[in-house]
């Protein structure tokens, strides 16, 4: 078979893109390895080096090496595979890294589920070999098992090793994600789109290699990047599922208590109780209606999978919103009036913090009629500016 790397504007059956940031050390092996298994199973490809900024020889040694080099000024390892992709001519796009630690004789494992019908394949280092020295304990038994656990629960994926830095994906595919992050959050990224896209997703194991060379995977710095993306990208598990449970143990606890103490356990829960019950209503409410937020304003990209969130939203209106906030106020206010009947008649109760409970529940329900009030106006606002935008934006 003869190499076809330079092919002008044609468009070849495989792109594999390889980002680089001083690398010179082991490059021009990726691009060998990449070369050989693109020759040895018979696939027409070529073979593009994204170089991020490189100040050693790893342009030089790609070149000689029968790469196609791309140059990216813009620093981050996701600037760096944005312009390699963009500039990737093949159906199929395998990707890897530039230090030797992703075994490239391998990359036409990756191929094969493409053509099956696999819209991604992502390799697991986990499943698969990994050699001594090749992953830090840290990284290996603690930060990846736990972020692709929690990528996989928020997404609802079933991915062993989704920071494998090794995948890859059919073109089609991947104009369907509109990929944009710059830096490391990038891997994760490309499969929370994937998801929402309902993309088909393939894992294979592979074999992972100790690098040469200085790592440029920061752990916690990135470690903090990924899972912030993805806390991003999912207001439900942000702002929606805490802010329901601490707004319903809350609204339960406060009401229980309003009465009068109750003993649980052996322990005397009371008017101290009802302070923290007041906190957990209050906030509760507060961040589940940010999370409502973040669900009309950006609807189309985050669409939400909460059935309680698809049902206020589908019945929500202005006037219902304000409806049950004036009936927390009114209620509210009641019991507030009823404490001020109570002092001027001298009213004590039962207990000398009778007044107490009342004066707190009624605050609390006040102050949570005013967030339904004024939170259902800005639901109202966004929407109507939505629809604004989407009618401004007709051609």
């Amino acid at each position: 078979m003869k190499d076809n790397y330079n092919l002008g504007n044609s468009v070849v059956d495989v792109s594999v893109v390889i980002p680089c940031l001083n690398e010179a050390q082991t490059i021009g092996i990726c691009v060998e390895k990449a070369r050989q298994a693109l020759k040895e199973h018979n696939l027409n490809g070529e073979i593009i080096v994204s170089d991020n900024g490189s100040s050693d020889d790893s342009v030089a040694i790609a070149l000689s090496s029968g790469a196609r080099v791309v140059h990216q000024p813009k620093k981050g390892y996701g600037n760096a595979y944005l312009k390699g992709i963009a500039s990737a001519r093949g159906k199929y796009i395998v990707i890897g890294d530039a230090d030797n630690t992703y075994d490239f004789l391998e990359l036409y494992k990756f191929i094969e589920p493409l053509k099956k019908g696999a819209d991604m394949v992502m390799g697991s280092r986990l499943k698969g070999n990994i050699h001594k020295g090749a992953m830090p304990f840290l990284h290996r038994y603690i930060g990846n098992p736990l972020l692709s656990a929690l990528l996989n629960m928020m997404f609802r994926v079933k991915i062993s090793d989704t920071h494998c830095g090794m995948r890859s994906f059919t073109r089609d595919a991947f104009n369907k994600l509109y990929l944009k992050t710059p830096g490391m959050e990038f891997a994760s990224e490309m499969i929370i789109k994937s998801a929402k896209a309902r993309l088909k997703i393939t894992e294979i194991p592979i074999t992972y290699y100790p690098r040469k060379g200085e790592s440029k995977l920061r752990t916690f710095k990135d470690g903090w990047r990924h899972l912030k993306f993805m806390l991003l990208l999912s207001p439900q598990h942000l702002f929606l599922f805490p802010g329901f449970i601490m707004f319903l143990f809350g609204l339960v606890s406060i009401m229980a208590l309003v009465r009068g103490p109750l003993i649980l356990w052996g322990h005397n829960f009371d008017l101290h109780m009802m302070i923290l019950s007041s906190f957990l209503t209050i906030s509760g409410l507060q961040i589940f209606s940010l999370g409502l937020f973040t669900q009309v304003y950006s609807h189309d990209l985050f669409s939400s999978d909460s059935r309680i969130v698809r049902f206020l939203l589908k019945y929500f209106t202005l006037e219902r919103g304000v409806y049950l906030g004036v009936l927390l106020l009114v209620v509210g206010v009641l019991f507030c009036l009823k404490v001020y009947y109570n002092y001027l008649n001298a009213i004590v109760g039962n207990s000398i913090y009778y007044n107490a409970r009342l004066a707190l529940f009624g605050v609390t329900m006040m102050i949570s009629g005013l967030q339904v009030i004024f939170s259902s106006f800005y639901i109202t606002f966004l929407e109507v500016k939505k629809e604004h935008e989407d009618f401004n934006n007709l051609p």
